[in-house]
């Protein structure tokens, strides 16, 4: 019997490369998972923004579900992870759409993993800001 995939984000550490003003109460990482749509996690400028994810166990990841705002969206993100005290190797690469729609079921190779980082390689924003109202990790726990 299929175990059903469980939302992997939710309640795990996270980083992210930068944000906009360093103003963490208005544009913090904790943005993209709050399920809300009036807030977000927006980036400062810069190319090659990133987020990690530190799951409290060994997780095996299977979707990836992204909402940017368009015109701060990326062209390419770069799936990498790895096992508790490995170093990151390269998973996948996603090129999602430049809109403001929830893009779902960016299919994952199934990894068994510790921690995820998500690269946004390729900004739409001449600036390289990236703007991500959601961002879900899908999966199950191992």
């Amino acid at each position: 019997v299929p175990v059903p995939a469980l939302t992997l984000s939710l309640r795990c550490p996270r980083r992210v490369s930068s944000v906009l003003n360093r103003d963490v109460k208005q544009f913090g990482k904790k943005h993209m998972f709050d399920a809300s749509e009036e807030t977000c996690w927006n980036s400062d400028q810069g190319t090659s923004q990133w987020v990690t994810l530190d799951f409290p166990g060994t997780v095996r990841v299977s979707q990836l579900h992204i909402q940017f705002q368009g015109g701060f969206s990326s062209r390419l993100c770069t799936l990498e992870g790895c096992r508790a005290g490995q170093e990151p190797v390269k998973i996948s690469d996603l090129y999602p759409e430049d809109t403001n729609a929830m893009q779902i079921s960016f299919a994952v190779e199934e990894t068994v993993l510790d921690k995820l980082k998500i690269t946004f390689e390729n900004s739409t924003d001449f600036f390289g800001r990236i703007v991500v109202y959601h961002l879900g990790v899908l999966g199950q726990r191992l």
